[in-house]
């Protein structure tokens, strides 16, 4: 039996190119041994069959921001039901139009961003970029969020100026956000810097009981036709 080999190096005989070059195919998912996508350039490999996509780009491995349609009652940040749990291969959406290839690298060191309440569903961020990790920590108050909020009861005189401005949360004075009434029973807010619990006791200042909040955008990105539960890559170029 020949000596086990690291695969990269298969790959470099193989192609005729640098190790550098074949660590590219490997990590960007172009490389199969005996039928299976290997991404680990150090796999070792004997007389198994390696084959290399005859699509195969050399490219940079850019890393992942996922965007996941959370459901109600999974924890976003820190919790004992964490939803980036569910991030796997098998929930991606269907008709995600990003273009993106899925590798199993991408659900590495997924980090959680935009806090959404344990009891809220909708838009989701986790990311391995650091550059969108910046943009949505350093300036995210600056970011305007888009919610849904159904409600029940009957509000208080002059409740949607005060909404829209004139509410304290945490005993400071809240700045003007955008709130209308998208039907009887839901109100739409376009706001910045929304903290936890922040819409629930707005709404209750106005004599609302909140029965359920889902986030439809926050900043350029919305969250589309998405299931809950499924999500999609963010497009290489889209911004926040």
């Amino acid at each position: 039996m020949p000596d086990a080999i690291r695969l990269d190096k298969r790959v470099a005989d193989l192609k005729g190119c640098s190790r550098a070059d074949a660590e590219l195919y490997i990590q960007n998912g172009w490389v199969s041994v005996d039928g299976s996508v290997v991404e680990a350039p150090q796999h070792m490999v004997s007389t198994e069959v390696v084959e290399i996509d005859p699509d195969a780009r050399l490219e940079a491995a850019e890393p992942a921001t996922i965007l996941l349609h959370k459901p109600a009652g999974f924890d976003t940040i820190s919790g004992r039901n964490p939803a980036a749990a569910l991030v796997t291969p098998a929930t991606r959406w269907a008709d995600d139009p990003s273009g993106v290839r899925l590798l199993k690298r991408h659900f590495h060191r997924l980090t959680p961003l935009v806090p959404l309440d344990n009891d809220a569903s909708g838009l989701m961020v986790l990311t391995q970029d650091g550059r969108v990790w910046r943009r949505l920590t350093e300036d995210g108050d600056q970011i305007e969020q888009e919610f849904v909020v159904e409600v029940a009861g009957d509000i208080a005189p002059y409740g949607l100026i005060r909404l829209n401005h004139g509410l304290s949360y945490n005993g400071r004075t809240l700045p003007p956000c955008k709130v209308s009434w998208q039907n009887e029973i839901r109100l739409r807010f376009a706001i910045k810097g929304a903290q936890g619990g922040q819409l629930r006791d707005m709404c209750a200042q106005v004599g609302l009981d909140v029965v359920a909040i889902r986030r439809l955008r926050i900043g350029k990105i919305p969250l589309a036709k998405m299931p809950a539960g499924q999500w999609r890559y963010l497009p290489v170029g889209e911004r926040f």
